[in-house]
């Protein structure tokens, strides 16, 4: 088991991966179609619509962070699990740019979302770039076939996820047809911890790890992306918009099959919840009815379960000892987002 060692503060740390990782990611996008290019920079907060240089919100810069993590927890210099994380980040904000689009949401980090701001069509072409970018730049990378493989099992991962979490939507929220706690699991671990897990597990394979340490990094971060997906699904219900970026309930007014929504329609006190969820304009009623049923407090322990089950999984994996420090705090920083 490994010895824990007291790591920087979180910020540090996400301020430190990103300082390694942006300068190759900014490399990488520049190989891009001026126009994509453009689109790209957009949604990563680098630039206005034109082109203008800004300085948006852009993401946490979790992904790359557990890249670099990755190499580290291996015994390599960060650096060495550089090209893992600008890929991660590539295929994330190709996951992002085509989500906003299927599922509607006009806005993305408190910004127009990228298909508001330039198009559909446009914002599905940059998505593809980034994507077809992102297997381009493992490719190029030291034991390149293996990595993109991993990202490419990540990826079916993704889909499957993606496709669950869609067709939810039209499946009815009770009776034998309603989505169940486990299919909420594994649609989370694809949707979300199928990246996170891969980001680990490429980091460390570029540091030199050998097959165990991968996959308990990858299992590590499949169980880190349920645990975030559920927290998401509290701050899409009571998310304060100011911090989230997202509309208040659009979760609910999509019908999102959410696990605070499943946990309360399993309790006795959620009795009329399905109507409401129904009823167009009952978003803020729904809501508190979901919390008056345990909802959202099921969520939070759901979520603390798997961060529970990833931190094991990190502390008995032979990790350098700083590296392993680092990892659990991220855990524990995750979890405890604007609640």
């Amino acid at each position: 088991m490994t010895t824990v060692q007291a790591p920087s503060s979180v910020a540090e740390l996400l301020g430190r991966c990103g300082r390694l990782v942006q300068p190759a990611l900014r490399e990488a996008v520049g190989r891009l179609h001026p126009w994509v290019a453009e689109m790209a920079g957009y949604s990563f907060g680098w630039c206005e619509v034109g082109g203008a240089p800004a300085a948006a919100p852009g993401g946490k810069g979790v992904r790359q962070a557990l890249a670099v993590l990755g190499a580290e927890a291996a015994g390599a210099d960060g650096r060495a699990g550089v090209p893992a994380a600008v890929a991660v980040e590539l295929v994330h904000a190709f996951s992002l740019l085509h989500d906003d689009v299927m599922d509607g949401d006009a806005t993305r980090r408190r910004r127009p979302a990228v298909w508001k701001a330039y198009g559909t069509g446009p914002a599905v072409l940059a998505g593809d770039a980034l994507f077809a970018l992102a297997v381009e730049t493992l490719a190029s990378a030291p034991q390149g076939a293996g990595t993109v493989r991993l990202l490419s099992a990540a990826l079916a991962d993704l889909v499957r996820g993606q496709a669950d979490d869609l067709l939810f939507a039209t499946r009815p929220w009770t009776g034998p047809e309603r989505v169940t706690p486990e299919e909420y699991r594994s649609m989370a671990e694809g949707k979300t911890g199928a990246l996170l897990g891969c980001a680990a597990a490429l980091g460390a394979v570029l540091g030199g790890a050998d097959a165990a340490i991968a996959g308990a990094l990858d299992r590590a971060g499949r169980h880190l992306g349920i645990a975030f997906q559920l927290v998401d699904d509290v701050l899409g219900i009571w998310g304060d918009p100011a911090v989230t970026g997202k509309p208040v309930g659009g979760d609910l007014r999509q019908r999102k099959k959410t696990y605070p929504v499943l946990a309360a329609l399993g309790s006795p006190a959620a009795r009329g919840l399905s109507e409401l969820l129904d009823t167009p304009g009952r978003a803020a009623q729904a809501a508190a009815l979901i919390e008056a049923a345990g909802g959202r407090t099921a969520a939070l322990a759901e979520a603390r379960a798997h961060t529970a089950a990833a931190r094991a999984l990190i502390a008995e994996a032979p990790l350098t000892a700083d590296a392993a420090g680092h990892l659990l705090q991220l855990l524990h920083h995750l979890l405890d987002r604007e609640l």
